[in-house]
């Protein structure tokens, strides 16, 4: 029970004898600090009885024993076992069975048996319903008995040994021992027993009765173990001991035999010591004639109950406050242990007292918690700012926080006072404490020195702490006669604020110190006006008051299980609440219930709407900022704006973070500062954005501004009320509400309704997109034939979309409609309609370059390059055909189609040719590219082979053919290899071919130049197997394979460092483009002077050769270079001049070429001569066969050269030239 006020007389629900206690009890408040405190722990008597025997003589109360649930209390009373009712002590039944005084009993955990141990030497076991069900002896007296918690084994203990029995077994097992066993009892897990003997030995025993610990007391025989008690905590991490003996010692040991700490002196001899069920506190008793309550490490916290003779037993009821006490003299004891509450309270801190000796710290916000071990009583405790004052029974203990940080819970010892006080309450300051004696109040510093005193002319009823400065703190104390006065610590003079007719029970001052509520003895709340001394309300049902600290104007107070919160004048709002408020900070209130503080979060909802029903917007702002709901804040910014009060507004859509709103304001804002004033302009802006859109367009007509309004509602769709709203008006905008409604009927997807809503309105292009962009031709081809054909931009629209949808007859349609030829020209381009493209362009020409070039590209794409080249030639643009035809090229070589690579590279060169002689400025570079592009030509052409021997299985050349064209290849990769030809296939190929033929110094060459190259795994095998076998083979090469210079007669190796080229005279060879031999001729140059034309007639004239005069070669030398000169005044006709002299050092000249005159010209046969007519700016090229004899036949287009038979069988087999792919058909 929590008593309040001085001298209350309480009825507690748990004395139905109705007995009257009297307690003390006070009240001290600091700001929001609130202490109820008794220091004392009460015992109240439940019930009481005194057991006689027949002849009216007193029987001892030797033990006691609750029944596990509590219901029952089995009494040891003579040679009788009592069974009371522990509710009301009424006595169930008394069991007779023993013959002699019953000395000790003990119930089982588990609550089906109880056991009974007599002087009679016999043990009897009783079941739950009173009936005895077994019966065993001893050889002496029964001095205890123990039920195992855990196995339910009952130890029995007589004073020479002890028996341990269970129900699953028959016999008893007993152990003999060297001295009277006292007292027992088991550890929590049931694994040990311990046994307290007269000689003040407790010995520690396993389950089989085996010693494992043996503690011997200081005193021996004179300090007899009288009674032990285990610790029955789960908390604790060891099993804890509690031995009394009649040394007058208390002490404690571990399992192990360790003591804990030291003795406990007594003063008394201890007949009983009990544990409380969660084992924080100790019932001892003894020759004291009382039952006295200690903490678990035996400090005195004071007398349950004084009796008039020994107590011989006390035990407390399972998990309750409830202590039997049974004495010498009969007497059973039944009392209620109430543990007063020793607390403070100051702002967010709560201090109070736990177990008696320890003060817990709680924060109320974060919820930490700090213990403050005093290891004594407690008797009060106060707290303010940083300071935490603890009185102890001897001293005062001054605390103070380690920092100034709100959160820090780190207390530290600032000043001790070692004196004792006798005070009701304590009251702590920065530098003082003050002490309440009834009407005294004492101020001392923390030195003990009394520095002040106050005499009040009634009863304090009631002290709070108000603040200020450290050292010159206010106090404010409400008497028992109702006067209200202010104290400050460094004045003598109390101050009286008000006096009021009833006694004072709760005090609070708002913040700003003008008003004061105060609770009187009628439970009234009354608030008052400080400096006008007048009543401005009063409130009935009120137990405690406290003022919101961040609000001016809203107080609570609690009473009648409500709360109430009252703001400024309006009526109070309830909701319910238990105990008492003793503080309230912003939305949150300290609430004590019972012995639990805690802080409860308030919603400030119902006094916030009092505000807002008033139109005080900035009061309920503030009430809001103390803690309302999302949706409150919502209802207050809505109503904020609705009264215009911007400010307030922004704020409270601030909080719940609505950016359209905030917007709005923002607008409207900036449009005051520009100077707008119309409130009713801005108040329809609210209500459109509050969805109240006919008032918003009541207002915006009003106003003025009927465009915002038919804005408004065409944003929103609401096109009728848009019509209804414009009435007959302007046509125009009739017009643009057409348009606004056919762009909402677009974005719900209506197209097909929008079309037409467009074409109504006149919108002809937003019509034609939707129509275009949902393919209805049919509409479309409507609208293009309606249209004038001025409109060009809607009908170029609808021809683009006519385009778009494949429907090119209608795109064609409207382009001539509008005139627009060069649409019409790109329309045919673009689809491929080159027939009437061209017709067009015979019409226009000036389109000559929309029209071919595409179509070249069109051709180029489709491999028609021939036909693309001449397209591209007709729209001049000769670069695009190289650029096509490059890059188609690259993509032959990349995917290895080396024969398309040759007849794509000659084709590049041919176009070269033509662009060189086309265009003057690029001649040099184009003649350049072309005989690159002519040799790269002839390597494709040559290495397809190659790639086709060593990628494909079967290969249709010739070994003599491959050994050629390998070499050949060879001799033209010195320098650079072009991409995708490969040198390791070419050697590899050039081994092979070697090794077959007989050429083995050769293909012994051509093995160790593969070696230093990376050759692919599948050469890998045969490679290597090649390099081996050929060194079997004679090192050198056959003689039938040496090629021979027709010019000097000269044989060549057949690699030869040189080249395609003649060691000796530096000829070049001429090769058969199909078989690669060596061909017999000899190309010659014409002398200065010499035109084409004039040669060709000179060697078509064919003169007999006895016509001829005796001709001689002449070697020339000019300057840096030499030539051969067919001279005609040499008189030798026999001399040839093709006949290279043989004087020629091997490898030391230069190349000299044959130059020919105008006489040897005429001398030559027109079979044995073969002429490369080259376009220009080109120079012809003569070659002189040497052997007339060889057929030898040169394409009239790419100028190659074949053995004639060769060539026949080729063209019959691709049906065109096997290098430029002529038809064979095609004339020259």
């Amino acid at each position: 029970a929590v008593l309040l006020g001085v001298n209350t007389a309480v009825v507690t629900e748990n004395n139905p004898a109705g007995l009257r206690l009297v307690g003390a009890g006070y009240c001290i408040i600091y700001e929001y600090i609130y202490i109820f405190e008794t220091n004392r722990m009460r015992a109240v008597p439940t019930w009481i009885d005194k057991v006689h025997d027949r002849d009216k003589v007193e029987q001892c109360i030797y033990d006691l024993a609750f029944k596990p649930d509590g219901s029952q209390l089995i009494v040891a009373a003579g040679n009788r076992v009592l069974v009371y009712d522990t509710a009301d002590g009424t006595l169930i039944q008394p069991l007779k069975g023993h013959k002699d005084t019953v000395y000790c009993v003990a119930y089982a955990k588990d609550g089906k048996r109880f056991a009974s141990g007599s002087a009679d030497k016999s043990i009897i076991i009783w079941t739950s319903k009173l009936e005895g069900i077994l019966k065993y002896t001893h050889n002496d007296s029964i001095q205890c008995v123990s039920y195992n918690p855990v196995t339910h084994q009952l130890a029995s203990c007589s004073s020479g040994d002890f028996g341990l029995w269970s129900p699953e077994q028959k016999s008893v097992s007993k152990h003999k021992v060297s001295s009277k066993i006292t007292c027992c009892g088991w550890t929590n897990d049931g694994q040990y027993l311990a046994l307290g003997m007269q000689n003040g030995v407790v010995s520690i025993r396993n389950k089989n009765g085996e010693e494992k610990v043996k503690i011997e007391r200081p005193g021996g025989s004179l300090s007899t173990i009288w009674s032990i008690a285990w610790n029955p905590s789960k908390d604790e991490h060891n099993d804890i001991l509690a031995v009394a003996d009649w040394g007058q010692k208390l002490s404690f040991y571990q399992l192990s035999g360790k003591q804990i700490g030291k003795d406990r002196a007594l003063n008394f001899d201890p007949c009983c010591v009990s544990y409380f069920s969660k084992g924080e506190y100790i019932v001892m008793g003894g020759s004291d004639k009382q039952a006295s309550l200690y903490t678990k490490d035996g400090v005195r916290l004071g007398t349950i109950g004084e009796q008039n003779s020994w107590v011989w037993s006390c035990r407390v009821k399972p998990e309750s406050n409830y202590v039997v006490v049974g004495c010498q003299d009969g007497t059973i004891a039944f009392y209620q242990l109430i543990f007063s509450t020793v607390h403070g309270l100051y702002k967010d801190r709560y201090a109070y007292r736990d177990s008696m000796t320890d003060v817990i710290v709680q924060h109320l916000i974060t919820e930490q918690k700090v213990r403050i071990k005093c290891r004594e009583l407690v008797k009060k405790i106060a707290i303010y700012k940083n300071r935490l004052a603890i009185q102890l029974p001897e001293k005062i203990l001054i605390y103070e926080l380690y920092s100034d940080d709100s959160s820090d819970m780190h207390y530290r010892v600032k000043e001790k006072i070692c004196k004792k006080f006798e005070c009701n309450l304590l009251v702590v300051c920065s530098q003082h404490i003050i002490l309440c004696q009834e009407k005294r109040l004492q101020c001392l510093s923390f030195n003990s020195i009394k520095e002040r005193e106050w005499l009040m002319e009634s009863l304090i009823r009631y002290i709070k702490v108000i603040g200020g400065a450290p050292g010159r703190e206010g106090l404010l104390v409400g008497l028992k006669n109702g006067a209200i006065l202010k104290i400050f610590v460094d004045n003598p003079f109390a101050i009286t604020l008000l006096k009021q007719a009833t006694s004072v029970r709760c005090l609070d001052m708002s913040a700003s110190r003008n008003k004061l509520a105060v609770v009187d003895e009628h439970n009234t709340c009354l608030v008052y006006d400080i400096r006008t001394k007048e009543l401005l309300f009063q409130e009935p049902n009120a137990n405690s008051v406290a003022w919101n600290t961040q609000c001016e104007d809203m107080l609570c107070f609690s009473g009648s299980g409500y709360l109430n919160i009252k703001a400024s004048n309006f009526p109070v709002h309830q909701q319910k609440l238990q105990g008492f408020v003793v503080g309230y900070n912003g939305s949150k209130i300290f609430c004590l219930h019972v012995y639990a503080m805690s802080a409860v979060e308030v919603p400030q909802s119902a006094p916030m709407y009092q505000y807002l029903e008033k139109k005080m917007f900035k009061e309920a702002y503030q009430i809001a900022c103390l803690g309302v709901t999302d949706s409150d804040w919502r209802d207050l910014a809505t109503e904020a704006l609705e009264g215009l009060d911007f400010e307030t507004a922004k704020k409270a859509f601030i909080r719940v973070r609505d950016l359209r709103y905030l917007e709005l304001i923002n607008s409207i804002e900036e449009r005051k500062k520009r100077g707008e004033t119309n409130n009713e302009l801005f108040l329809a802006d609210v209500f459109a954005y509050q969805g109240k859109f006919h008032e918003a367009a009541k207002l915006y007509k009003k106003t003025g501004n009927d465009s915002r309004a038919l804005d408004m509602y065409t944003d929103l769709r609401m096109f009728e009320y848009a019509k209804d709203f414009l009435g007959s008006g302007d046509p125009k905008d009739t017009k643009l509400l057409i348009t606004k409604q056919a762009d909402w009927a677009k974005n719900i997807n209506e197209p097909r309704a929008a079309a037409e809503m467009y074409l109504s309105a006149g919108e002809h292009m937003k019509a034609i997109e939707i129509i275009g962009d949902h393919g209805w031709v049919d509409m479309l081809i409507d609208i293009a034939r309606k249209l004038d054909k001025a409109e060009r931009e809607p009908l170029s629209k609808c021809a683009a979309f006519f385009k778009k949808l494949k429907h090119h007859g209608y795109a064609a349609e409207t382009y001539a409609k509008m005139g627009d030829l060069k649409a019409l020209v790109l329309l045919h381009v673009d689809v491929y309609h080159w027939e009437e493209a061209f017709e067009l362009l015979e019409k226009h020409p000036e389109f000559r370059d929309d029209v071919y070039v595409p179509y070249a590209q069109w051709l180029a794409e489709n491999d028609r390059f021939e036909e693309a080249q001449k397209a591209f030639h007709k729209a001049g643009r000769q670069d695009e055909a190289v650029k096509v035809l490059e890059q188609l090229t690259h993509n032959a070589v990349v995917e290895s189609r080396f024969n398309d690579a040759a007849y794509y590279y000659w084709m590049l060169s041919m176009q070269c040719l033509d662009i060189a002689r086309e265009n003057e400025s690029k001649k040099e570079e184009m003649l350049k590219k072309f005989h690159r592009f002519q040799h790269l030509a002839e390597l494709y052409h040559v290495y397809h082979s190659i790639q086709r021997y060593t990628d494909e299985p079967f290969s249709s050349h010739l070994p003599e053919t491959l050994f050629n064209i390998s070499r050949f290849l060879l001799h033209n990769l010195t320098k650079d290899v072009p991409l995708g030809i490969s040198k390791v296939n070419t050697l590899f190929a050039l081994a092979k071919q070697s090794k077959a033929l007989g050429a083995f110094k050769l293909a012994r060459h051509a093995y160790e130049k593969l070696q230093g190259l990376r050759i692919p795994a599948r050469f890998q095998e045969s490679i290597e197997l090649g390099s081996l076998t050929v060194r079997s083979k004679p090192f050198h090469d056959s003689e039938d394979l040496v090629p021979m210079c027709y010019r000097c007669s000269t044989n060549n190796p057949l690699l030869n460092n040189q080249g395609n080229v003649c060691i000796n005279c530096r000829q070049p060879f001429i090769f058969s483009a199909s078989s690669y031999e060596v061909l017999p001729l000899i190309e010659f140059y014409l002398e200065e002077g010499i035109t084409d034309e004039e040669a060709v007639s000179l060697i078509d004239l064919e003169a007999p050769q006895t016509e001829k005069r005796g001709i001689k070669w002449q070697e020339m030398s000019s300057g840096e270079s030499q030539s051969l000169r067919l001279d005609d005044s040499m008189d030798d006709p026999l001399e040839d001049p093709f006949m290279a002299k043989l004087s020629f050092e091997q490898g030391g000249s230069e190349f000299v070429p044959v130059v020919v005159s105008k006489a040897v010209l005429r001398s030559m046969s027109r079979r044995d001569v073969l002429i490369k007519r080259w376009p220009r700016p080109l120079s012809w090229q003569y070659y002189r066969s040497l052997l007339p004899d060889v057929s030898i036949t040169m394409c009239p287009s790419c100028f190659q050269m074949f053995h004639s038979e060769d060539y026949e069988l080729l063209v019959l087999q691709h049906n065109c030239c096997p290098y430029c792919r002529r038809p064979i058909d095609e004339p020259n």
